[in-house]
């Protein structure tokens, strides 16, 4: 696992993601280019992160006035990688290790390529944002 900091502005939200959600956060990262906050969240915890209907979220959500994005965290980089994707369906995950570079290969169903991608590439910038600062993946390749 690699080391990464947390704001200031990180740790308050994770305070407030806990306490309204009840599930445990264990990094926060708050996007302003995309008005978004993403929680990497304990594994086994998005039950209760989301809540019954998404009442959770939607406390998190009308409390700091911005998208929220939950993601499940695991110690194995392939599952990890797998839930960075979600709901997109994920056919196979590759890491190898080239020119001093670790490289996700991520084999993605052609009708949820669009979805994996994200508009203006979003989705895929979280993913790589996130596989560096829990797992030291250098770049995430979609197939």
């Amino acid at each position: 696992m690699s080391e990464f900091k947390l704001t200031t502005e990180g740790i308050r939200f994770i305070a407030l993601f806990e306490s309204l959600t009840g599930g445990i956060a264990r990094d926060c990262v708050v996007d302003e280019e995309n008005d978004r906050i993403i929680f990497v969240i304990k594994k086994g915890d998005m039950g209760a992160a989301i809540g019954k209907k998404g009442s959770n979220i939607n406390r998190v959500k009308k409390s700091t006035g911005k998208q929220i994005e939950i993601v499940e965290y695991s110690d194995d980089v392939k599952e990890f990688l797998e839930n960075l994707f979600q709901p997109a369906s994920i056919r196979n995950v590759v890491v190898v290790n080239k020119n001093n570079k670790r490289l996700a290969y991520v084999d993605v169903a052609n009708k949820d390529k669009g979805l994996a991608i994200g508009k203006d590439g979003r989705n895929i910038l979280k993913a790589k944002m996130l596989a560096q600062r829990h797992h030291s993946v250098d770049d995430i390749i979609i197939q």
